[in-house]
């Protein structure tokens, strides 16, 4: 992804490799080799990075600028839909999903459901963070969280209020590099506090110079202090995965996915095919008939996004 245009106005020896914290637009906070965190921008209008990217820097010395040159290659990235139907990127490099919901406000079980099937298109461990523990369940959130135990999410209940669960939480993160999303409501504030202590002031040096976005719209990144990184993103009121990096026979569904190869036809589309096995497994009850139906509602969704799509994406 190194441009020879790039490296042809500044010597590799002179590029410096930094790590993205936030970035907008062109302009990005980021760290340094030596530690140091400073703003950088773009080079060209083709560079478009964002939290998590590795890049190759240079300091421009007669304007006193860093500037991006490259973006290394991703080892991992998360895309959503926009509102013109195409995808676009929102984070790089992570290793899992950190999907917080709790039983107030309730939670939207097909955003989550998409944000599952986002992340295991795109090779991300997932963990669903039940906030609000010390706050009781009632039958049908325990109900949905069965069902997930059963499709192999795992799973974690917690309290960022009460301190519940929050240390089992800082081990399982202590060596991964998350992205934390959820509904607004969730608890996802308390639970940076209580694992970033000070990540308020963090914030603050991090937007400083980030051309003053509030700071409940970006995303950020953090280093957690028991190890691993986390990624901090704005509560949603819905999630679109983006259409073009979703597993296409099975959008991202694990019930799907172990189920798929046993239809009759190769091309089934689970919805009214002859011989479909995950139709059978809805009928048994081996499939959950709410997750399906989420299924059902992403594949119609995937096919109206593809329609309003540019000709030369679908």
């Amino acid at each position: 992804m190194t441009s020879r245009s790039s490296l042809d106005a500044a010597p590799p020896a002179a590029l410096q490799r930094a790590l993205v914290l936030i970035s907008h637009g062109s302009a990005a906070r980021v760290r340094l080799g030596d530690g140091a965190e400073v703003l950088a921008r773009a080079s060209g209008r083709d560079l478009q990075f964002v939290c998590g990217d590795e890049v190759l820097c240079h300091h421009d010395a007669l304007h006193d600028q860093w500037q991006v040159r490259a973006i290394a290659p991703r080892r991992s990235a998360l895309y959503r839909t926009n509102a013109r139907g195409t995808g676009e990127l929102i984070a790089a490099n992570l290793s899992g999903l950190l999907i917080v919901l709790a039983p107030q406000p309730a939670p939207d079980w097909f955003v989550i459901d998409r944000y599952l099937a986002a992340a295991h298109s795109a090779g991300l461990h997932t963990l669903l963070l039940a906030n609000k523990a010390d706050l009781a369940f009632d039958a049908a959130m325990q109900g949905e969280l069965a069902v997930y135990a059963a499709a192999g999410c795992e799973l974690l209940p917690c309290s960022a209020h009460a301190g519940l669960g929050l240390e089992a939480l800082r081990t399982r993160l202590s060596a991964e590099c998350v992205m934390m999303v959820g509904q607004s409501g969730v608890g996802k504030t308390s639970l940076l506090r209580a694992l970033v202590p000070g990540s308020e002031a963090a914030v603050g040096a991090l937007l400083r110079s980030a051309e003053g976005r509030h700071t409940t719209s970006v995303v950020c990144r953090y280093d957690l202090p028991g190890g691993g990184a986390l990624i901090d993103s704005p509560g949603v009121r819905d999630f679109a995965p983006a259409l073009d990096h979703l597993e296409r026979r099975t959008l991202g569904f694990v019930e799907l996915e172990r189920l798929a190869g046993q239809c009759r036809f190769a091309d089934c589309a689970h919805l009214r095919e002859p011989g479909c096995a995950i139709l059978a497994a809805v009928s048994s009850g081996a499939m959950s008939a709410r997750r399906y139906e989420s299924y059902r509602r992403l594949y119609r969704l995937h096919q109206q996004l593809r329609a309003r799509a540019p000709r030369r994406q679908r």
